[in-house]
């Protein structure tokens, strides 16, 4: 039975848990024996779990390694690793620039990125901002880490639809609640954002949104407190029973659906090894907005 190696960022992120049982749900219907790997959001140990089965003797190696990576270059020699020792490298939610290379080099190998539109979950989320506050106002975004492809390309979406007329200050998390809730801390610390108060917090995930509201649940002020906690939240992810939940309770005013893109990464990797057309470069899966755009009401 081939085997793939699948590695998340860390069993604490929601949305990479989904995408840990979204991969094994793929292996099963494809008949493929699948590890997964969490990395506890460390690049160092996600490059030694992966080395690991590079290593190993050609008969016990891997067929294919999926991976969403911590550090935003794509674990490059990583990558190139495999690709000579004859193992497949499916990216998730990344774009690098070596997997064209790689490809050129290794025509016969799987390299793939599968990824949901990014650029696209920033225009959605811009559009929940906008329709939030169509006549301007005071946003405080908080993007995950600057170095990553995602992260960047959802800033550049969600600037492209808000508009040039609202006040944006940005922050930068780890996608995890406890990072937002410190970078806000820190943020909410200097003199300089005294004056700084949001009518909405847009969060590049759902959990960095639920950090923030912490962030400010702990402000000291109560009057400062007062005016930040009248702001609404706004996420991404949109699990099940994660973000499109919050949106039902009213704890988010909006999130963006992202889908997981480890299935259909599994899913190139079974057609690869049953042969047929070559597999695409990257794959790109859409997302879609919870709630409906038109059911946004703007704030008073």
């Amino acid at each position: 039975m081939p085997k793939i190696v699948a590695s998340f960022l860390s069993r604490e992120q929601e949305f990479q848990v989904l995408q840990a049982e979204d991969a094994r749900a793929a292996a099963a219907r494809h008949g493929l024996e699948i590890e997964v790997l969490f990395a506890d959001q460390n690049a160092v140990e996600q490059i030694q779990q992966l080395f690991r089965y590079i290593h190993l003797p050609e008969e016990k190696r891997p067929a294919a390694i999926v991976v969403e990576t911590v550090t935003g270059e794509g674990l490059e020699r990583v990558a190139r690793n495999a690709a000579q020792a004859g193992i497949g490298w499916v990216l998730l939610n990344r774009n690098v620039a070596y997997l064209g290379e790689l490809r050129a080099r290794h025509p016969n190998l799987l390299l793939s990125t599968v990824g949901t539109d990014q650029v696209e979950v920033g225009r959605l989320q811009g559009r929940q901002i906008r329709a939030l506050l169509p006549s301007g106002g005071a946003v405080l975004y908080v993007q995950g880490p600057p170095d990553t492809s995602v992260a960047q390309e959802r800033l550049t979406g969600a600037r492209e639809t808000m508009g040039p007329d609202l006040e944006l200050k940005t922050i930068a998390g780890q996608w995890s609640e406890a990072s937002a809730e410190k970078a806000l801390g820190v943020f909410l610390r200097l003199r300089t954002n005294e004056a700084f108060v949001p009518k909405v917090v847009a969060c590049q995930n759902d959990a960095m949104a639920l950090g923030a509201r912490r962030a400010v649940a702990a402000l000291a002020d109560p009057e400062r407190r007062a005016a930040w906690t009248a702001a609404v939240y706004a996420g991404c992810d949109g699990l099940p029973e994660g973000g499109q939940k919050l949106v039902r309770q009213g704890v988010l005013a909006a999130t963006v659906v992202t889908p997981s893109n480890a299935g259909p990464a599994v899913d190139l990797v079974a057609a690869a090894l049953r042969g047929g057309k070559a597999a695409p470069p990257s794959v790109s899966l859409a997302p879609s907005s919870c709630p409906d755009l038109a059911a946004l009401k703007p704030l008073l």
